[in-house]
Protein backbone atom coordinates (compact mmCIF):
# COMPACT_ATOMS: atom_id res chain seq x y z
CA UNK A 1 0.00 0.00 0.00
CA UNK A 2 1.68 3.38 -1.08
CA UNK A 3 1.42 6.01 1.55
CA UNK A 4 4.09 8.48 -0.14
CA UNK A 5 1.81 10.55 -2.46
CA UNK A 6 1.37 14.34 -2.02
CA UNK A 7 4.83 15.36 0.18
CA UNK A 8 7.73 16.81 -1.21
CA UNK A 9 11.00 14.93 -0.57
CA UNK A 10 12.20 17.88 2.09
CA UNK A 11 9.26 17.08 3.95
CA UNK A 12 9.61 13.35 3.65
CA UNK A 13 13.18 13.73 4.99
CA UNK A 14 12.48 16.14 7.86
CA UNK A 15 9.88 13.27 8.93
CA UNK A 16 11.96 10.35 8.53
CA UNK A 17 14.62 12.30 10.61
CA UNK A 18 12.59 12.91 13.25
CA UNK A 19 10.44 9.42 13.57
CA UNK A 20 13.82 7.31 13.55
CA UNK A 21 15.02 9.28 16.52
CA UNK A 22 11.93 8.92 18.55
CA UNK A 23 11.42 5.09 17.76
CA UNK A 24 14.96 5.24 19.26
CA UNK A 25 14.02 6.56 22.28
CA UNK A 26 10.52 5.33 22.75
CA UNK A 27 12.07 1.54 21.72
CA UNK A 28 14.61 1.84 24.73
CA UNK A 29 11.74 3.43 27.17
CA UNK A 30 9.54 0.22 26.06
CA UNK A 31 12.12 -2.33 26.61
CA UNK A 32 13.02 -0.63 30.48
CA UNK A 33 9.02 -0.89 31.53
CA UNK A 34 9.06 -2.48 35.11
CA UNK A 35 6.21 -4.79 35.99
CA UNK A 36 3.16 -3.29 36.01
CA UNK A 37 -0.53 -3.40 35.67
CA UNK A 38 0.30 -1.92 32.28
CA UNK A 39 3.17 -4.03 31.19
CA UNK A 40 2.91 -6.18 28.29
CA UNK A 41 2.45 -9.88 28.81
CA UNK A 42 5.27 -12.19 27.84
CA UNK A 43 4.44 -13.50 24.12
CA UNK A 44 8.45 -13.49 23.04
CA UNK A 45 8.23 -13.82 18.88
CA UNK A 46 4.90 -15.31 18.91
CA UNK A 47 2.22 -14.30 16.16
CA UNK A 48 -0.58 -12.49 16.98
CA UNK A 49 -3.65 -14.48 16.72
CA UNK A 50 -6.61 -14.18 14.10
CA UNK A 51 -10.04 -14.14 13.18
CA UNK A 52 -11.19 -14.96 9.60
CA UNK A 53 -13.25 -11.94 8.22
CA UNK A 54 -16.49 -14.12 7.33
CA UNK A 55 -17.06 -12.75 3.47
CA UNK A 56 -13.49 -13.49 2.02
CA UNK A 57 -11.57 -15.74 4.75
CA UNK A 58 -8.44 -13.18 4.84
CA UNK A 59 -7.07 -13.32 8.37
CA UNK A 60 -7.06 -10.44 10.10
CA UNK A 61 -5.18 -9.89 13.56
CA UNK A 62 -7.04 -9.53 16.72
CA UNK A 63 -6.45 -6.11 18.07
CA UNK A 64 -5.76 -3.02 16.24
CA UNK A 65 -5.60 0.92 17.29
CA UNK A 66 -8.44 3.08 17.19
CA UNK A 67 -6.79 6.71 16.19
CA UNK A 68 -10.03 9.07 17.93
CA UNK A 69 -8.48 11.79 20.30
CA UNK A 70 -4.91 10.28 20.37
CA UNK A 71 -4.11 11.12 16.70
CA UNK A 72 -5.71 14.47 16.71
CA UNK A 73 -2.33 16.31 17.26
CA UNK A 74 -0.03 18.28 14.59
CA UNK A 75 3.27 17.53 14.12
CA UNK A 76 4.72 20.39 16.69
CA UNK A 77 2.38 18.51 19.76
CA UNK A 78 4.61 16.18 22.22
CA UNK A 79 1.81 13.89 21.57
CA UNK A 80 2.33 13.53 17.83
CA UNK A 81 6.11 12.57 19.28
CA UNK A 82 4.99 9.14 20.56
CA UNK A 83 2.63 8.34 17.87
CA UNK A 84 5.59 6.69 15.87
CA UNK A 85 6.19 4.35 18.68
CA UNK A 86 2.55 3.78 19.06
CA UNK A 87 2.68 2.42 14.84
CA UNK A 88 5.90 0.56 15.63
CA UNK A 89 4.49 -1.58 18.77
CA UNK A 90 1.42 -2.68 16.88
CA UNK A 91 3.35 -3.96 14.13
CA UNK A 92 5.62 -5.36 15.84
CA UNK A 93 3.22 -7.36 18.20
CA UNK A 94 1.54 -8.30 14.74
CA UNK A 95 -1.32 -5.56 14.66
CA UNK A 96 -2.69 -4.43 11.61
CA UNK A 97 -5.88 -2.45 11.92
CA UNK A 98 -5.69 1.28 12.24
CA UNK A 99 -9.49 3.01 12.08
CA UNK A 100 -10.00 6.89 11.50
CA UNK A 101 -12.59 8.92 10.19
CA UNK A 102 -12.83 12.60 8.98
CA UNK A 103 -14.65 12.91 12.34
CA UNK A 104 -11.67 12.65 13.96
CA UNK A 105 -10.15 15.84 13.64
CA UNK A 106 -6.70 15.66 12.36
CA UNK A 107 -5.95 11.85 12.57
CA UNK A 108 -6.44 11.09 8.90
CA UNK A 109 -3.60 13.60 8.63
CA UNK A 110 -1.55 12.19 11.04
CA UNK A 111 -2.32 8.54 10.08
CA UNK A 112 -0.62 8.81 6.55
CA UNK A 113 1.79 11.31 7.68
CA UNK A 114 3.40 8.78 10.01
CA UNK A 115 2.47 5.64 7.91
CA UNK A 116 4.46 7.59 4.79
CA UNK A 117 7.73 7.43 6.30
CA UNK A 118 7.45 3.74 8.02
CA UNK A 119 10.10 1.65 7.22
CA UNK A 120 9.88 -1.04 5.60
CA UNK A 121 6.57 -0.27 3.84
CA UNK A 122 3.82 -0.37 6.23
CA UNK A 123 2.03 -3.86 6.44
CA UNK A 124 -1.56 -1.52 7.87
CA UNK A 125 -4.91 -2.59 7.23
CA UNK A 126 -6.39 0.77 6.51
CA UNK A 127 -10.14 1.63 7.81
CA UNK A 128 -11.76 5.12 7.73
CA UNK A 129 -15.34 5.93 7.29
CA UNK A 130 -17.69 8.41 5.39
CA UNK A 131 -19.38 11.00 7.29
CA UNK A 132 -21.60 13.43 6.04
CA UNK A 133 -25.29 14.09 3.97
CA UNK A 134 -25.29 13.67 -0.06
CA UNK A 135 -23.68 11.56 -2.94
CA UNK A 136 -21.12 14.70 -4.28
CA UNK A 137 -20.55 15.49 -0.65
CA UNK A 138 -20.01 11.85 0.28
CA UNK A 139 -17.44 11.41 -2.56
CA UNK A 140 -15.69 14.55 -1.84
CA UNK A 141 -15.27 13.47 1.73
CA UNK A 142 -13.72 10.02 0.45
CA UNK A 143 -11.51 11.03 -2.25
CA UNK A 144 -10.32 13.93 0.94
CA UNK A 145 -9.32 10.50 3.03
CA UNK A 146 -7.77 9.15 0.34
CA UNK A 147 -5.34 12.05 0.13
CA UNK A 148 -4.97 11.89 3.77
CA UNK A 149 -4.04 8.91 4.39
CA UNK A 150 -1.77 9.15 1.16
CA UNK A 151 -2.85 5.85 -0.18
CA UNK A 152 -4.85 4.46 -3.95
CA UNK A 153 -6.28 1.68 -1.87
CA UNK A 154 -8.51 1.79 1.43
CA UNK A 155 -9.25 -1.26 3.09
CA UNK A 156 -11.88 -0.82 5.05
CA UNK A 157 -14.49 2.26 3.90
CA UNK A 158 -17.61 2.64 6.75
CA UNK A 159 -20.99 4.49 6.67
CA UNK A 160 -20.45 6.56 10.00
CA UNK A 161 -23.16 6.31 12.22
CA UNK A 162 -25.26 5.43 9.49
CA UNK A 163 -25.50 8.59 8.23
CA UNK A 164 -26.93 8.76 4.98
CA UNK A 165 -26.24 5.27 4.48
CA UNK A 166 -28.64 4.88 1.44
CA UNK A 167 -27.39 7.91 -0.77
CA UNK A 168 -23.63 6.35 0.06
CA UNK A 169 -24.01 2.52 -0.03
CA UNK A 170 -23.92 2.35 -4.28
CA UNK A 171 -20.70 4.54 -3.91
CA UNK A 172 -18.88 2.10 -2.12
CA UNK A 173 -20.47 -1.09 -3.60
CA UNK A 174 -18.68 0.85 -7.55
CA UNK A 175 -15.58 1.25 -5.83
CA UNK A 176 -15.24 -2.09 -4.54
CA UNK A 177 -15.69 -3.26 -7.57
CA UNK A 178 -13.11 -0.96 -9.09
CA UNK A 179 -10.64 -2.09 -6.37
CA UNK A 180 -10.21 1.43 -4.53
CA UNK A 181 -11.59 -0.19 -1.01
CA UNK A 182 -11.40 -3.78 -0.36
CA UNK A 183 -14.42 -4.54 2.46
CA UNK A 184 -17.92 -2.19 2.88
CA UNK A 185 -18.82 -1.65 6.31
CA UNK A 186 -21.35 0.22 8.47
CA UNK A 187 -20.18 1.53 11.91
CA UNK A 188 -22.30 2.86 15.27
CA UNK A 189 -21.39 3.60 18.92
CA UNK A 190 -25.01 3.30 20.98
CA UNK A 191 -27.70 1.14 21.96
CA UNK A 192 -30.36 3.57 20.86
CA UNK A 193 -29.42 3.33 17.36
CA UNK A 194 -29.56 -0.98 17.17
CA UNK A 195 -33.01 -1.51 15.75
CA UNK A 196 -31.21 0.71 12.77
CA UNK A 197 -28.45 -1.19 12.57
CA UNK A 198 -30.13 -4.68 12.55
CA UNK A 199 -32.20 -3.55 9.73
CA UNK A 200 -29.39 -2.60 7.42
CA UNK A 201 -27.61 -6.04 8.54
CA UNK A 202 -31.10 -7.72 7.54
CA UNK A 203 -31.18 -5.81 4.31
CA UNK A 204 -27.77 -5.27 2.87
CA UNK A 205 -25.12 -7.81 2.04
CA UNK A 206 -22.03 -5.90 4.05
CA UNK A 207 -18.41 -7.10 5.00
CA UNK A 208 -18.03 -5.34 8.49
CA UNK A 209 -19.65 -4.43 11.35
CA UNK A 210 -18.36 -1.74 14.09
CA UNK A 211 -20.42 -1.31 17.25
CA UNK A 212 -19.78 -0.28 20.64
CA UNK A 213 -19.24 -3.45 23.00
CA UNK A 214 -17.31 -3.59 26.10
CA UNK A 215 -17.82 -5.60 29.68
CA UNK A 216 -20.07 -2.98 31.22
CA UNK A 217 -21.88 -2.38 27.68
CA UNK A 218 -22.51 -5.84 26.55
CA UNK A 219 -26.54 -4.82 25.16
CA UNK A 220 -24.83 -5.83 21.40
CA UNK A 221 -24.89 -9.51 22.55
CA UNK A 222 -28.35 -9.87 22.66
CA UNK A 223 -29.02 -9.44 18.73
CA UNK A 224 -26.54 -8.34 16.92
CA UNK A 225 -23.64 -10.35 17.24
CA UNK A 226 -25.49 -13.27 16.84
CA UNK A 227 -27.11 -11.53 13.45
CA UNK A 228 -23.07 -10.99 12.60
CA UNK A 229 -22.69 -14.72 12.88
CA UNK A 230 -25.47 -15.44 10.96
CA UNK A 231 -25.37 -13.43 8.10
CA UNK A 232 -21.05 -13.52 7.86
CA UNK A 233 -20.41 -9.80 8.65
CA UNK A 234 -16.92 -9.34 10.83
CA UNK A 235 -17.41 -7.62 14.03
CA UNK A 236 -14.82 -4.54 15.16
CA UNK A 237 -15.40 -3.10 18.81
CA UNK A 238 -15.14 0.45 19.48
CA UNK A 239 -15.07 1.51 22.70
CA UNK A 240 -13.67 -1.44 24.72
CA UNK A 241 -13.20 -0.26 27.11
CA UNK A 242 -16.74 1.43 27.53
CA UNK A 243 -17.59 5.09 28.10
CA UNK A 244 -14.19 5.82 30.58
CA UNK A 245 -14.96 4.84 33.32
CA UNK A 246 -14.53 0.56 33.09
CA UNK A 247 -10.80 0.74 34.11
CA UNK A 248 -11.41 3.13 36.74
CA UNK A 249 -13.88 0.77 38.34
CA UNK A 250 -11.32 -2.21 38.06
CA UNK A 251 -8.35 -0.51 39.26
CA UNK A 252 -7.26 -1.90 42.33
CA UNK A 253 -8.89 -5.06 42.02
CA UNK A 254 -7.28 -8.45 42.10
CA UNK A 255 -6.61 -10.08 38.98
CA UNK A 256 -8.61 -13.43 39.53
CA UNK A 257 -6.21 -15.96 40.16
CA UNK A 258 -6.54 -17.88 36.41
CA UNK A 259 -5.25 -14.69 34.42
CA UNK A 260 -1.69 -16.88 33.67
CA UNK A 261 -3.53 -19.67 32.07
CA UNK A 262 -5.03 -17.56 29.60
CA UNK A 263 -1.35 -15.01 29.45
CA UNK A 264 -2.90 -11.99 31.01
CA UNK A 265 -1.13 -9.92 33.16
CA UNK A 266 -3.53 -6.47 33.92
CA UNK A 267 -7.08 -5.48 33.20
CA UNK A 268 -6.93 -3.73 30.11
CA UNK A 269 -5.98 -7.19 28.20
CA UNK A 270 -8.22 -9.05 30.32
CA UNK A 271 -10.88 -6.49 29.11
CA UNK A 272 -10.04 -7.03 25.78
CA UNK A 273 -9.85 -10.48 26.12
CA UNK A 274 -13.17 -10.77 26.90
CA UNK A 275 -14.27 -9.25 23.72
CA UNK A 276 -12.38 -11.75 22.25
CA UNK A 277 -13.71 -14.98 23.38
CA UNK A 278 -17.06 -13.80 22.00
CA UNK A 279 -16.80 -15.78 18.76
CA UNK A 280 -18.86 -13.39 16.62
CA UNK A 281 -16.26 -11.05 16.84
CA UNK A 282 -13.21 -10.33 14.77
CA UNK A 283 -11.12 -7.17 16.23
CA UNK A 284 -10.62 -5.17 18.87
CA UNK A 285 -9.65 -1.15 18.61
CA UNK A 286 -8.47 0.13 21.72
CA UNK A 287 -7.24 3.65 21.16
CA UNK A 288 -4.19 5.09 22.56
CA UNK A 289 -1.49 7.35 22.24
CA UNK A 290 1.53 5.85 24.69
CA UNK A 291 3.44 3.42 23.30
CA UNK A 292 3.60 0.89 26.32
CA UNK A 293 -0.57 1.25 26.03
CA UNK A 294 0.11 -0.10 22.88
CA UNK A 295 1.84 -2.47 23.73
CA UNK A 296 -0.14 -3.93 26.86
CA UNK A 297 -3.57 -3.87 24.44
CA UNK A 298 -1.74 -5.91 21.73
CA UNK A 299 -1.31 -8.42 24.51
CA UNK A 300 -4.93 -9.49 24.49
CA UNK A 301 -4.13 -11.12 20.66
CA UNK A 302 -1.86 -14.17 22.54
CA UNK A 303 -2.69 -17.17 24.57
CA UNK A 304 -5.68 -18.85 25.20
CA UNK A 305 -9.11 -16.95 24.79
CA UNK A 306 -11.68 -17.02 28.40
CA UNK A 307 -13.59 -19.77 28.67
CA UNK A 308 -17.48 -18.91 29.09
CA UNK A 309 -17.04 -19.46 32.85
CA UNK A 310 -14.36 -16.72 33.23
CA UNK A 311 -16.48 -14.76 31.30
CA UNK A 312 -19.24 -14.85 33.69
CA UNK A 313 -17.21 -14.34 36.51
CA UNK A 314 -15.75 -11.31 35.04
CA UNK A 315 -19.37 -9.67 34.37
CA UNK A 316 -20.22 -10.81 38.15
CA UNK A 317 -17.50 -8.89 39.59
CA UNK A 318 -18.53 -6.05 38.41
CA UNK A 319 -22.09 -6.62 39.39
Amino acid sequence: MRHTEGYSRRRLLTLAAQAAALLTIDRALAGSVAPTETAPPTAGDQTMQTRAIPSSSEALPMVGLGTYRGFDVAPGDPVYRQLPAVLEALFRKGGTLIDSSPMYGRAEQTTGELLSIHEPRSPAFLATKVWTRGRKEGIAQMEQSFSLLQTERIDLMQIHNLLDWQTHLPTLREWQEQGRIRYIGITHYTSSAYDDVEAVLKAEKLDFLQINYALDDRAVEKRILPLCRERGVAVICNRPFGGGDLLARLKGKPLPAWVSDVQVNSWPQLALKFLLAHPAVTCVIPGTSNPRYMVDNAGAGFGPMLTDAQRHQLIALLG
